[in-house]
């Protein structure tokens, strides 16, 4: 089944998602695949005060507490899956088309702003074990893409 991504009609749409899950007001049944991506593309893109980095872990583990959710092996932040798309999302922004909401929604019909990206270079099994959850592994299937 293939799935057919949710696309913004507005800049504002985007910083909403950005600033509610910096400072926890965005509510969780926004938090979907695709508020991930505007997110992470809105850090990278428009916060250079964040080091993403540093931070990520950080900012979205404490928006899963704040809204309710939990951290742990089996739910809530999962680290190498959010780094992959970091990785990504960094590919997609050395061509980024103008303007906020434009340059999302390229991401999410792209193949990077697809659910099964990380699995080109992941194995399911390694992808979705605790300690890839945990920390960062490494790619089992192919490297990823130099930035």
């Amino acid at each position: 089944m293939t799935h057919t991504p949710r696309l913004f009609t507005a800049d504002a749409e985007i910083v909403r998602i950005g600033t509610g899950l910096l400072d926890h007001s965005l509510p969780r049944a926004d938090w979907t695949h695709e508020a991930h991506l505007a997110a992470c593309h809105y850090l990278l893109s428009e916060r250079p005060d964040i080091d993403v980095d540093a931070r990520i872990r950080a900012i979205i583990s404490s928006y899963n507490v704040a809204v309710g959710g939990v951290n742990d092996d089996r739910g809530g932040y999962h680290d190498t899956i959010t780094r992959v798309y970091v990785h990504g999302v960094r590919l997609h922004l050395r061509q980024r088309p103008a303007g906020l909401a434009d340059s999302v929604n390229a991401l999410l019909l792209s193949p990077i702003g697809s659910r099964g990206w990380p699995l080109k270079f992941y194995s399911a099994d390694r992808l979705f074990s605790v300690a890839a959850r945990h920390e960062f592994v490494s790619p089992d299937l192919a490297p990823l893409p130099a930035l």
